[in-house]
């Protein structure tokens, strides 16, 4: 790497809808990225890396803020960039040579020349045989290495990759990390810099010179993380796993006070924390994990292969125990508490019991439960709960924060929701001993 500079953010904003209704998806991001540099945007789903990514790569302007390429201010779409997004984006009608030859094209590149260059492309990603398959008869790690084909078709000097491997098998995703990574330390293809967005915290250590730690509730940068370890890495190195443990530290904080943790209410002055999205049996599963432990202690990314989880479902799981005060976290450790612990221990119904005890705290869910209270017949309608709460997330994260809600609060008894009249209602204390008893 040199310190040539390639690309710079400079206090980028992008801000959807306006009013009451205006959300900020990523504030005030800067950003160096020099010649020679592989770095990854790492983070939590809804934090805004591929809003950045598409920024970056002109297909999307900024609300505020500037993006300048090699010193000049960007204008549309970045000719000297190209972008690989999750899925395949193939044309399934033109053959996996046609798919590249359509890239040059476009380019402006003349037969027979067209064709020479997408079979030398192909061979370089370990295509060459199939240049006539169609992407039907291909599996998703040969489709992926096509689009891989055809964005470096364009001979990029920034190769943008919006988690180019989520959508692959386990195998597929391993091989095809380490023949990228092989291209790019070996030279073999045009580009002077790769900027990945990734949520798994191994595969960006294993792949990056240098990690940008992002946050949500807005997307915003909270560190950068440079990772001084020499191509290949090796995943069972003590010094690739301190790495790994390094960055689980940054990403899950440490635990801070009940007030900051939980945030507010809607409708009250400040943020609206948003519920982690997970299934509940699975954080009774990490909670018995640390009670049928010897440690007391644990560290986060060795929970990874313990569970067999990967690192964002891991980390969705240490929040919703940090907000329900189950454990702990500080310096990438977590410690399940005494009441977490009570938790994993408890029967079923006794569960449910202190669930429910420990959720009535959060702000969100202590506010639709008063709701409920006051409303007629203590009912409330899906579609009125969703507009209330439009006002507190962004579009695309208000039903998902709705339906957690309603998965927490039947779990632990505090409310029924009816999917025929798509109602809610508060239980009577009937039913609620009912509920308790049977879950």
């Amino acid at each position: 790497m040199n310190n040539e500079t390639l690309l710079q953010l400079e206090h980028v904003y992008q801000v959807y809808g306006s009013g009451a209704r205006r959300f900020t998806a990523v504030e005030d991001v800067n950003l160096t990225l020099s010649v020679g540099e592989f770095v990854a945007l790492l983070g939590p789903s809804g934090c805004g890396k591929s809003t950045l990514l598409r920024i970056i790569a002109g297909l999307q302007k900024p609300s505020q803020g500037k993006v300048l390429y090699r010193g000049e201010v960007l204008r549309g779409v970045n000719p000297k960039a190209s972008i690989i997004f999750q899925t395949f984006a193939l044309f399934p009608w033109l053959s996996v040579i046609e798919n590249v030859t359509l890239a040059l094209q476009m380019k402006g590149n003349e037969e027979p020349e067209r064709s020479r260059k997408a079979e030398e492309l192909l061979d370089r990603v370990g295509l060459d045989g199939f240049e006539s398959a169609y992407p039907r008869e291909l599996s998703g790690g040969m489709r992926q290495k096509v689009g891989f084909a055809r964005a470096m078709a364009v001979e990029p000097e920034l190769l943008c990759m919006d988690e180019p491997f989520s959508a692959l098998d386990v195998l597929s995703a391993e091989t095809l990390r380490g023949e990228l990574l092989e291209l790019w330390t070996e030279g073999k293809i045009p580009t002077k810099s790769i900027l990945m967005v990734s949520h798994s915290i191994e595969e960006a250590v294993l792949l990056a010179d240098r990690i940008v730690v992002m946050d949500k509730q807005p997307g915003r940068i909270i560190a950068e993380h440079k990772i001084n370890l020499p191509h290949p890495r090796r995943r069972k190195s003590p010094e690739f796993q301190h790495q790994v443990d390094l960055v689980y530290a940054i990403l899950a904080g440490q635990t801070l006070s009940e007030t900051e943790e939980l945030g507010v209410a809607p409708g009250e002055i400040g943020q609206t924390r948003q519920l982690p999205e997970i299934e509940i049996n699975d954080l009774a599963g990490l909670l018995e994990h640390f009670s049928e432990s010897d440690r007391g202690i644990h560290d986060l990314y060795l929970l990874e292969d313990e569970l067999g989880v990967d690192s964002e479902y891991l980390l969705r799981l240490t929040e919703a125990a940090e907000i329900l005060g189950f454990a702990s976290i500080a310096k990438g450790d977590i410690e399940a508490t005494p009441i977490g612990l009570a938790f994993a221990e408890a029967s079923i119904p006794a569960r449910k019991e202190i669930f429910a005890s420990r959720a009535r705290r959060i702000p969100v869910i202590r506010w639709l439960l008063s709701m409920l209270h006051a409303s007629e017949k203590q009912q409330l309608k899906w579609d009125l709960i969703r507009t209330a709460l439009s006002l507190e997330f962004p579009p695309e994260e208000t039903e998902n924060q709705l339906e957690i809600l309603i998965n927490w609060g039947r779990y632990g008894a505090l409310f029924n929701y009816d999917d025929d009249t798509e109602t809610l209602s508060l239980e009577s204390e009937l039913e609620k001993g009912a509920s308790v008893t049977n879950g």
